[in-house]
């Protein structure tokens, strides 16, 4: 499995998620203005990743030179929602009094500590997962994408699959769409082709609809932060899926390693959620499907209240609420 992104040859390599599913190609960026460009228009994406760019463009200013601390809070607040982000320019900034190479090799450091923490995060997720569901094989529920392209490499729900597949225990994935963007189509669904497993791809609409057929065994998410009371931010139509699942008895398993953990947040209501551009719902595939002048509500991500959430796994264990 290819890291999602990497340093190599002084620059930083990144899977271009915006060409997927059709075209899987790799991005060399040679400047923090090519990677906070990467990082808004969701070339890459996803909270571990998104640590693990923070670090790698703080090497990237730098070895360049010029002021790093302005360059490495420019990256930060490329994005608002994820806790992984300023958490990686941090930990790689620490090491700035060090030179260059100091904040390189963590950097680097950072990037092998991920899958490793990612893995041990799904598997403990997977033990979960067959506690809370006597029926065998599994029917799964995924969101967004939380797959080997969210992260460094293996991935954090979706990791879970992986652990479950290798077992046999896994009957399919329903796969949301996710709007506005796809990640669920586009990237989700591509992960699970590549690694053979079974799949459809549903309507966001779909999911609830789904529960009630008795459908779905288990919904699994990520998390782009979580709060110190145990509420997750996570892609928007998260929280939506929680309710739904709370009401028909499924259980629902976020999965993310430590570091989305965010203890200066008290609660979910303190979470900044980013809200995208209008043209992302006006607009698709460059024709306009919404009336000129239409307003719009865009938000990126919601907040799913630690009630509705069976569990909360990360490396470390299994927080309940």
């Amino acid at each position: 499995m290819r890291r999602t992104i990497d340093w190599a040859d002084g620059a930083i390599v990144i899977v271009d998620q915006v060409a997927l599913p059709g075209e899987y190609r790799t991005l060399t960026l040679r400047t923090v203005t090519e990677l906070v460009d990467a990082i808004q228009r969701l070339a890459v994406r996803g909270a571990p990743a998104l640590g693990a760019a923070g670090a790698l463009g703080v090497a990237l200013a730098a070895r360049q030179g010029g002021d790093v601390r302005a360059e490495a809070d420019r990256i930060a607040h490329a994005r608002p929602t994820a806790v992984n982000l300023a958490w990686g320019v941090s930990r790689a900034l620490d090491r700035l009094p060090d030179g260059a190479d100091a904040v390189l090799a963590e950097a680097q450091a950072m990037l092998d500590e991920d899958e490793q923490r990612n893995r041990a995060a799904s598997a403990n997720a997977a033990e979960v997962v067959l506690g809370a569901c006597p029926r065998r094989p599994l029917r799964l529920l995924s969101h967004c994408n939380a797959g080997h392209l969210a992260t460094v490499a293996w991935g954090t729900a979706l990791g879970v699959v992986w652990h479950l597949h290798a077992r046999g225990l896994v009957e399919s994935v329903l796969v949301d769409e996710t709007r506005p963007l796809l990640q669920g189509s586009r990237l989700t669904a591509w992960e699970l082709e590549q690694a053979g497993v079974p799949y459809r791809v549903q309507p966001d609409g779909a999911a609830a609809a789904a529960m009630a057929r008795g459908l779905v065994d288990c919904v699994l998410a990520g998390a782009d932060r979580i709060a110190a009371n145990g509420d997750v931010a996570n892609k928007i139509g998260t929280y939506g899926l929680a309710i739904s699942a709370a009401h028909h008895g499924v259980p629902f398993v976020v999965v993310a390693p430590t570091s989305t953990v965010d203890k200066s947040i008290a609660a979910g209501t303190d979470i900044d959620i980013e809200e995208r551009a209008p043209s992302e719902l006006t607009e698709f595939g460059g024709a306009r499907v919404a009336p000129k002048g239409a307003a719009v509500f865009n938000p990126a991500f919601d907040v799913t209240p630690a009630a509705l959430i069976t569990a909360v796994v990360t490396e470390d264990g299994v927080f309940r609420s």
